[in-house]
């Protein structure tokens, strides 16, 4: 049986792992606060480039561009999918959700190439996968910005326009609410019409009608020049949904952990009652014994 002083040792190291907890915990649901307003704020303006998009396109039904090219599929055809992970772990089961819906999605299209955005976490897994990491985005754990998104957007249109590959698709987790957190894909590019007038309907806006608008310098040039930043929306909206869904799945396993370290004190504190009783009881009877041993002298 374990002594009185291992017993307060474990109970004092399990007091300070539950302060821990707590902290992660509420540090947590301020970031998924913080995180959710900043998102809130840019809505407006990249659901007004998506209907600038649609308005143009309800125009101009032949319209041509690079980012509705759809190439054939043959060997040389990439795919680049934007894989999206937490900085680091204490998350529960978010990342491996995550790679297991990457890998669904690898086994479906021509040459994947990965393009790693989060941190070493995700990286360290993909290492070690049959799937080349084109490029790396280990952005410092802090909400992500419009600008973090901006650097992905940049290197991912370049690369497209290039002809690196063919089509891009991202990978991220959605919280559809606080219990419900679950790995999405989309397809970023080639661009779709219809997905692109289910979005605005999706953010709350009304299904667009044929519009006659007029474009300077043409409809073609300020459509290739308003893309990027769809794109640039489209990413940065899965960077924080990912990363509310990160915060919700990390106030969760807090929550468990918080949960399972007060069950081990609580079943300590009733083991060390019952040593302290014990060694009360033994204690007393040796001092009864030695009180009746000297009164029979």
């Amino acid at each position: 049986m374990a002594s009185l002083r291992d017993v307060r040792l474990r109970m004092r190291a399990i007091e300070q792992t539950l302060k821990v907890t707590k902290a992660m915990n509420l540090i947590s649901t301020a970031k998924l606060r913080k995180g959710r307003k900043m998102l809130a704020d840019t809505v407006p303006y990249f659901s007004r480039i998506q209907k600038s998009m649609y308005d143009i396109l309800s125009s101009e039904k032949n319209i041509e561009s690079e980012f509705f090219k759809k190439h054939g599929v043959s060997k040389s055809s990439r795919t680049a999918v934007i894989v999206i992970t937490s900085d680091k772990g204490l998350a529960g089961g978010y990342n491996a959700n995550v790679y297991r819906q990457v890998n669904e999605i690898c086994g479906k299209v021509t040459n994947p190439v990965l393009i790693l955005v989060g941190g070493p976490v995700g990286y360290r897994y993909f290492v070690h996968s049959p799937y080349v990491i084109l490029e790396n985005f280990s952005f410092h754990p802090q909400i992500p910005t419009v600008e973090h998104a901006g650097e992905v957007t940049e290197y991912v249109v370049s690369q497209y326009l290039w002809g690196i590959f063919d089509s891009i698709h991202i990978v991220y987790t959605n919280m559809f609410s606080m219990v419900k957190l679950m790995p999405v894909e989309h397809q970023i590019i080639p661009l779709v019409k219809e997905k692109i007038q289910s979005d605005i309907i999706e953010i709350g806006g009304e299904k667009r009608v044929d519009l006659k608008f007029e474009f300077l310098p043409s409809m073609g040039e300020v459509f290739d020049a308003l893309v990027p930043q769809y794109i640039k929306g489209v990413i940065y909206g899965a960077m924080v949904e990912a990363y509310a869904s990160e915060q919700s799945s990390r106030m969760k396993a807090m929550d468990e952990a918080s949960k399972s370290a007060e069950d081990m004190l609580a079943s300590l504190r009733i083991s060390y009652n019952r040593a302290r009783q014990a060694g009360i009881t033994q204690e007393m009877a040796e001092i009864t014994g030695g009180s009746t041993a000297l009164a029979d002298r």
